[in-house]
């Protein structure tokens, strides 16, 4: 009967302590995770459950931290199903005092891969051996582009991601994915200077090649062909990073989504107040337009929401500015403000040394 007794009383202590567990984690993030908190927790130790608490975590943080600048705005939260398999969160402001629009996403999906998908995936080099034309496949990860109202306050994006591909003979591909860029309408050389900093020092941690490679990435595929100019001044970017193991890339990742509060929320406390005029706004705009015009013409994460069937077009499209302008032939003064961000927009700089 005594140990009967005992058993019984470390049950309950162990369902106490689950249940604690549970709410702590329920305040912790914005809305229940998609998978659900005990299947996480079942499965904590794989890295998919790891992966899934990291963007949840993330996206808290970077929502609490803008909530706390925009006091008089509040994040609507939106939790989606999707019938394929999965689903997300999506957290949206729209027009506070600072933010015009912030969004932070976080979505898991599974399903079969789209045909179109795939081909995507096979032009970077990806070879996919499908069983009978299907690819089962397990994508994850938390988005984000954040437009303020103020010019001198830059727009900036994240993205962390998680990809798994299951082949006809059962080996799985998987790979990480992600970055951080900063997209100002203005020049402002020590915010430069601080954003890529902070982010050279996530990634040194790990190994210090990967700033100077990643940076250049970053440079390289933010780039609007047609305008021949990037779409801001950069930050890093990488993808299929699938070495040196599945745990160093995951740990690198975390440091990567760790360092986005610090690298731009001082940014926005510096400049949310600094007055502006008109033509600076009308100047804001315009580089919306170009920001518009890179997400829908080359953007490899909005071109895969809109292939892959049953995704959420709303939350891909959350990126959008609520506002942006297209002025035929506009064309800034020389040795202007505006000129001066063209300049580096065309020829990047090394900002971290």
């Amino acid at each position: 009967g005594l140990a009967l007794g005992l058993w019984r009383r470390q049950v309950a202590l162990a369902a106490a302590r689950e249940d604690e567990e549970e709410k702590e984690l329920r305040q912790r993030f914005m809305a229940p995770p998609v998978s659900g908190l005990r299947e996480l927790r079942r499965r904590r130790r794989e890295l998919r459950s790891r992966m899934e608490l990291l963007i949840m975590e993330t996206q808290a943080e970077v929502c609490r931290a803008l909530t706390a600048l925009d006091p008089g705005a509040s994040f609507a939260v939106d939790s989606w199903e999707r019938k394929e398999g999965g689903g997300g969160i999506s957290c949206v402001l729209q027009d506070g005092d600072v933010f015009e629009k912030a969004g932070v996403n976080v979505s898991v999906v599974s399903g079969l891969l789209s045909e179109e998908a795939a081909r995507q995936m096979r032009s970077r080099g990806k070879s996919l051996k499908a069983k009978d034309g299907k690819l089962p496949f397990c994508a994850m990860g938390v988005s984000s582009v954040i437009h303020p109202k103020n010019p001198h306050v830059p727009t900036m994006h994240f993205n962390y991601r998680y990809f798994e591909i299951e082949e006809a003979d059962g080996t799985k591909q998987w790979w990480f994915g992600g970055g951080t860029d900063l997209t100002p309408t203005y020049l402002n050389e020590e915010d430069a200077v601080h954003f890529h900093k902070t982010l050279k020092e996530a990634c040194d941690k790990h190994d210090p090649k990967l700033y100077p490679k990643y940076k250049k990435w970053c440079d390289d595929y933010f780039y609007i062909k047609h305008r021949g100019e990037r779409r801001g001044i950069g930050g890093i970017f990488f993808d299929d990073m699938d070495s040196p193991s599945k745990e160093e890339v995951f740990q690198f990742v975390k440091s990567c989504a760790k360092a986005v509060v610090p690298c731009y929320i001082p940014i926005v406390k510096k400049h949310c107040h600094d007055s502006f005029t008109p033509e600076e706004k009308l100047w804001q705009q315009l580089r919306r337009g170009r920001y518009v015009e890179f997400n829908l013409v080359y953007d490899r994460g909005t071109k895969f929401g809109l292939l892959t069937p049953g995704s959420r077009i709303e939350s891909i499209l959350m990126s959008l500015p609520l506002t942006a302008r297209w002025e035929y032939m506009h064309t800034p003064l020389e040795s202007s403000k505006e000129a001066e961000i063209l300049e580096v927009l065309r020829n990047p700089k090394d900002w971290a040394h």
